[in-house]
């Protein structure tokens, strides 16, 4: 049996398993002001905020760390085996929720949670590089993080739902179960990579395999001749971090909003669950949107005769400056129809940089190297928004976000000059001489 355009059903899968990853991660993020109250009786509103922050902390720790082992994992046993681990663990964390009833036991199933889940991008990044020609990765990737963002926009109003006809412990069973289902298409269609898949046509093979090297003279059957660094030789290149720092600077501002979303609606606007779902939504809408535009216009930069590296400079570039007034403007919103509009312009570029910036690996480097700077970058990127988390509480006192929304515009501005500055030709690297 041949399936045409076999490349685009792995995307998919993996692009499903970004929406159900979000879904997983925002139930407890969606669910916590109506239940904090439940579970902390004795504490104040901003005693709980601080509860829910140290939570969140434990989750992304996990999470960076989680990256860096799973980089290494889906370079071990491969992209097919990397996904069946990882979301048949963070599914099962996820039902464990139902059994917790302090900070400790969800504690320690978010870090469960953390970890299983943070294998979802590096295996993303490692699929999009075994399965797409160089020219598609940003409109693969593009596909993908556009998982992340439907996620988000179905995950609010979806869990708010929930929450009016089942108790938190259901829903938190009935969302871990989505993952065990997606692993019976993944098991049955993803057999084995592009060269030897069973199922693939010869001419998307060849389509797939003569592409790769698009940006190099060697063929994508050398693999002997593949450059693929130890860690400290990988990190002695000044492209690398470029990669890891303009990661860092990035990513808290999608955490800041991910995260602090329904808890900004309900201190700010006085929100429950039901408003919450109506409205918190909609700054995903914003970030689907913009994972397909920063997707498409690299695709189609590329396919015109751009370079990759001024492809992805421009889109990355666009991206940061489309965030850079949105940040400084939340600071004074006005009513919650037009904040959450202003979010949705936030996530949009950041949707537009992030797809770009999460190609750079496969841009600079080829084969296990990329699931492992994919690992490193992720890692780093997670540790930065556990950071600026700790101080959020701190920081938004009184119902005041404008600080963090300031910080937000400081590190758009970081990632835009990372990636200009260490990275400045974006091309396949070679070995030091």
């Amino acid at each position: 049996m041949k399936i045409k355009g076999l490349r685009w059903w792995v995307i998919g899968l993996i692009a499903l398993a970004a929406i159900i990853n979000y879904i997983d991660r925002q139930t407890l993020i969606v669910l916590w002001p109506d239940i904090a109250e439940e579970l902390y009786p004795d504490k104040n509103a901003d005693q709980r905020k601080e509860i829910y922050s140290w939570i969140t902390i434990v989750f992304m720790f996990s999470y960076a760390f989680g990256q860096a082992i799973f980089g290494k994992i889906f370079d071990w046993i491969g992209t097919r085996l990397g996904f069946i681990l990882s979301i048949g663990v963070w599914s099962i964390a996820t039902a464990l929720h139902a059994l917790a009833n302090s900070f400790a036991s969800f504690a320690l199933f978010r870090s469960i949670l953390g970890i299983s889940e943070a294998g979802n991008w590096p295996g993303a990044s490692k699929g999009n590089a075994e399965w797409f020609p160089t020219k598609e990765r940003a409109f693969a990737q593009g596909l993908f993080n556009s998982g992340a963002a439907i996620g988000g926009t179905i995950a609010i109003p979806l869990i708010a739902y929930l929450a009016v006809h089942f108790s938190w412990q259901t829903i938190f069973i009935l969302v871990g179960s989505l993952g065990l289902l997606w692993l019976i298409p993944w098991i049955i269609m993803v057999k084995a990579p592009p060269k030897k898949h069973p199922w693939i046509t010869e001419e998307e093979r060849n389509y797939i395999l003569k592409g790769q090297n698009e940006s190099t003279k060697a063929s994508s059957e050398s693999t002997a001749e593949e450059y693929n660094p130890n860690t400290s030789k990988l990190l002695a290149h000044k492209q690398s971090w470029g990669v890891i720092i303009s990661s860092a600077a990035i990513d808290p501002i999608w955490w800041l909003f991910v995260s602090w979303i329904p808890i900004y609606l309900f201190e700010v606007y006085g929100m429950d669950v039901k408003g919450i779902g109506l409205y918190g939504w909609v700054p995903y809408l914003g970030a689907a949107v913009g994972a397909w535009f920063g997707g498409l216009l690299a695709h189609n930069r590329l396919k015109v005769g751009w370079s990759i590296d001024k492809t992805r400079k421009m889109v990355i570039t666009l991206g940061c400056l489309i965030m850079l007034p949105a940040l400084l403007a939340l600071a004074n919103p006005g009513g919650p129809t037009t904040a959450v509009l202003i979010m949705a312009i936030i996530l949009f570029g950041f949707q537009t940089a992030i797809g770009n910036i999460q190609t750079l690996p496969s841009d600079l480097f080829s084969g296990k190297t990329v699931g492992t700077l994919s690992g490193y970058s992720g890692m780093a990127a997670k540790l930065a928004a556990a950071g600026l988390t700790f101080f959020v509480p701190w920081l938004t006192k009184g119902g005041n976000y404008t600080p963090v929304f300031v910080i937000g515009a400081i590190l758009a501005t970081i990632a835009l000059a990372s990636v200009w500055i260490l990275c400045p030709k974006i091309e396949r690297l070679q070995a030091k001489n």
